[in-house]
């Protein structure tokens, strides 16, 4: 249902409801221009690349346009960033004499699967950020264009953890890097008389359950170590570790497990370290009663549970101090994930694409180019929605500063410990980087760990079951 609603949902694009793709094989019924050499952009675009480079842009982007190509860069993402998204093409557009861009936004759920309905129909557009779980699949399907010039010159590169790499070659880098850590409440603590979390020293696991217990209150105040705790009537949670699926990952790797082996040619998710460390997750409700019951179908975890005020610790992303927590109204701390076995988080980040379908080439790969120079794009990364992809905003105290030592995050010296630091020193790359096929991947196991969140299921039983089906997947069969 979801890849036809996906397919239908591409159709009405191409209808008209998101025309701007500038790689169309076919004119939209709604294009107003009536010969198709000159829809998009009349003059000397026009003349020197007739009909298919184009068709895309109909009258009054064209207009907005005037002599300039213009090409369309696809994206998903919170209100928030479709603003300062927005901001950074106004940029680009006002300073550039031969390029308009065009901002279509995709639903992150149907993020890859619209875009697979697309290519199918030639119709990706020009040039886009790409969700993670697809971008192997997309390069070995020759559906990305060689964006392998777009750091020549650069001082800096990408860190390593956040470069898409086929047989140990890059064929895409991250445009932005987002680590996964502890976002806590600092009034709660407060109120429960409780230190606020180290931000270099993790808690253990077993540490965390107990802080959480401390923290989670039913209506008579009791807290979950009281005998008098009412389970039935809890009013505050102590903590949320989110289950949205691809954030399971870092628990397995945390209590020495892996869903993948490191060179990305086995699948290795159905052993004791990987169950127990999603049971561990599960119990967090099931058995301990200091989280709420989720059922792993959304990705909201912090907005739901911490930015929502009733929770006191929640797991989360870096983008969440830029997307949600600016928007609260008490004050918040982060620290370093809690531990299993290993210390430990995962980083990812979708890359800046170019689409091989484009035919704009030129400009696509022109656009793209800006965009993935920090200084273009630094709104995302001052606002706290984007980590820097540059080693040197990690180890170069002078620029660590600049991204950090503003309003919208948490103390400089906390945020460094804690997030900055934690990242280059403990930080693995998430699965999609070295792996291809994750997209349908994740959405059978998603599927498959429903009953271990209700309890009607173990997380050994769930993953016994679901294995067959996901070596298949795995090997592409």
């Amino acid at each position: 249902m979801k890849k036809l609603l996906a397919i239908l949902l591409c159709a009405l694009m191409v209808a008209g409801l998101f025309v701007g793709c500038a790689n169309n094989a076919t004119p939209a019924p709604t294009e107003a221009a009536p010969a198709p050499e000159t829809e998009a952009a009349p003059a000397p675009e026009t003349e020197a690349a007739p009909a298919p480079e184009t068709e895309a842009a109909p009258a009054p982007e064209t207009e907005a346009a005037g002599d300039k190509v213009t090409i369309t860069y696809s994206y998903w993402g919170t209100p928030e960033e479709a603003k300062d998204t927005q901001a950074i093409l106004d940029k680009f557009n006002a300073e550039n004499d031969h390029i308009f861009v065009e901002l279509l936004a995709i639903p992150n759920e149907e993020y890859t699967t619209t875009l697979n309905a697309m290519a199918a129909g030639n119709q990706l557009p020009d040039c886009g950020i790409m969700n993670e779980n697809g971008v192997l699949d997309f390069a070995a399907d020759g559906l990305l264009a060689d964006v392998s010039a777009m750091y020549e010159g650069a001082t800096s590169m990408p860190l390593d953890s956040i470069t898409f790499k086929a047989d140990g070659v890059p064929v895409a880098y991250s445009g932005a890097n987002e680590a996964l850590f502890l976002y806590y409440n600092k009034d709660m603590f407060d109120a429960a008389g409780l230190e606020y979390p180290d931000p270099r020293t993790p808690m253990s696991w077993d540490e965390f359950v107990d802080t959480a217990k401390l923290l989670t209150l039913d209506a008579n105040g009791n807290n979950a170590t009281s005998p008098d705790f009412d389970p039935n009537n809890i009013v505050q949670y102590g903590c949320n570790v989110d289950n949205w699926t691809w954030q399971l990952e870092v628990w397995a790797l945390s209590n020495g497990g892996r869903w993948f082996s490191a060179d990305g040619k086995e699948c290795t998710i159905n052993t004791p370290e990987v169950a127990e460390s999603i049971q561990k997750v599960a119990d967090l409700y099931l058995v301990d009663h200091v989280a709420q019951y989720r059922d792993g179908l959304e990705d909201s975890g912090i907005q739901s549970t911490i930015a929502a005020g009733n929770v006191a610790m929640a797991t989360g992303g870096a983008w969440n101090v830029g997307t949600c927590m600016n928007t609260v109204e008490f004050n918040y701390g982060v620290a370093r994930l809690p531990v299993m076995k290993n210390e430990v988080t995962i980083v990812t980040g979708g890359p800046q694409v170019v689409f091989s379908q484009t035919q704009h080439l030129p400009e696509a790969l022109e656009f793209i180019r800006w965009y993935s120079q920090i200084e273009n794009n630094w709104g995302l990364v001052e606002s706290g929605i984007w980590m820097p992809t540059l080693e040197e905003y990690y180890t170069n105290e002078e620029l660590t500063h600049k991204w950090v030592d503003n309003p919208n995050f948490p103390p400089y010296d906390e945020y460094k410990a804690a997030v900055v630091d934690y990242t280059m020193e403990k930080s693995e790359s998430t699965c999609w980087y070295y792996v291809p096929h994750t997209n349908e991947f994740l959405e059978y196991l998603r599927s498959q760990l429903g009953p271990v969140w209700t309890g009607d299921k173990t997380a050994a039983d769930a993953l016994a079951e679901a294995e067959p089906h996901l070596q298949e997947i795995f090997k592409g069969e």
